[in-house]
């Protein structure tokens, strides 16, 4: 807490951190049932210890996305996106587009497309997508009001820019009468000038965020076979604002198996011809659900101040923390610090005798 990076703070590789969740992190962390919990003690040769590690990923600046909107009568809008959902985004864009607008999520009919249907979108990857398309998703809410006004401007017969809309709601300020919800205009705007569409494209300034995470372990190690097993795992992850908060769980609970999958287990072995000789499942050995207790989750949320709701990407960061949390933890158990990775049996029954274990 007393050296934790904030805002200001120059990264090893030369950029400043802006408004970033490192201290919120480790003080949630550190203020969890599971850091003040007791670890109790083990038997049969085997000892047990906690490791709290933590990490930081940056995110891609926004890049390029595209979105496609239209009305329906009802009030319900198709959204087509060029961002390709593997892990919830469609979902949380549409959500931004819901918030923009003051309807509901299950209000938009969100489709993924290819680029013969919607403009240039960037990758799927960098921890991007729910800041930088959800970006375009707001500015699309953005240009759907703009021409919902013209269309009441029209049925009204009243000047547009005398049309406010809050909470879902247009309104004409100098008549009480002139209002109507979203829908409700939906339904008439098609009447005062055909369909309603918009189109819009983004590359927005600043930064996709980055962030930060804490992790605290518990483990177990056998004396003997080198084993690590996990008793426990919590992760605290600073999301900005959790726009799906089940998906960001999701996405932290996915991260933190494939970290102890690097940590404890995971390694390319090859021979002398270049060909990996453990390419298969029962030997390039992954942590299966069998393997590991339910990944506790506590979400903290430091808003990013280059999007209009603090989105971050949250699908990296969970990733880095944990071999460096599982080895403080062995390292609490065993008196041993192991420095190479993975951390399997072998290695650490090797250190353990290299250290009169």
């Amino acid at each position: 807490v007393k050296n934790g990076a904030k805002e200001g703070t120059r990264r090893a590789d030369g950029p400043v951190h802006p408004r970033i969740g490192c201290i919120e992190t480790t003080e949630a962390a550190l203020n969890s049932e599971h850091y003040r919990s007791s670890l109790a003690k083990s038997g049969n040769g085997k000892v047990r210890g906690r490791g709290v590690a933590s990490g930081y990923w940056f995110n891609f600046n926004g890049g390029r996305s595209a979105i496609s909107v239209s009305i329906n009568p009802d009030g319900t809008i198709n959204m087509l996106e060029g961002s390709t959902d593997i892990g919830g985004s469609r979902a949380s864009i549409a959500m931004q587009l819901a918030e923009t607008i003051g309807l509901e999520a299950t209000d938009i009919k969100p489709y993924v497309v290819d680029t013969d249907s919607i403009g240039y979108t960037d990758v799927t990857g960098g921890s991007r997508t729910t800041f930088g398309t959800g970006y375009a998703a707001h500015a699309t809410g953005q240009a759907l009001i703009r021409e919902m006004k013209e269309r009441a401007s029209k049925l009204w017969d009243v000047p547009a820019d005398a049309i406010d809309f809050e909470d879902g709601v247009f309104s004409y300020r100098d008549d009480a009468e002139k209002r109507g919800s979203f829908k409700e205009l939906a339904s008439q705007a098609g009447d005062a000038g055909g369909p309603v569409v918009a189109q819009v494209s983004t590359n927005p300034d600043g930064s996709g965020g980055g962030a930060f995470a804490t992790h605290v372990v518990d483990v177990e190690v056998d004396r003997e076979t080198g084993k690590v097993d996990i008793l426990r795992y919590t992760a605290v992850q600073d999301a900005g604002t959790a726009i799906h908060p089940s998906y960001v769980e999701g996405q932290m609970q996915g991260g933190v198996v494939q970290g102890i999958g690097w940590g404890l287990n995971e390694e390319y072995i090859y021979n002398d011809d270049g060909s990996m000789t453990n390419a298969s499942f029962l030997d390039y050995r992954m942590p299966t659900t069998l393997d590991l207790p339910m990944i506790e989750t506590i979400i903290v949320e430091v808003p990013n101040e280059s999007h209009p709701y603090g989105v971050r990407g949250v699908g990296e960061v969970p990733i880095v923390p944990p071999p460096a949390a599982l080895a403080n933890a062995i390292y609490d158990a065993t008196g041993v610090r192991l420095r190479d990775l993975p951390m399997s049996p072998p290695r650490v029954q090797k250190a353990l005798a290299e250290n009169g274990g």
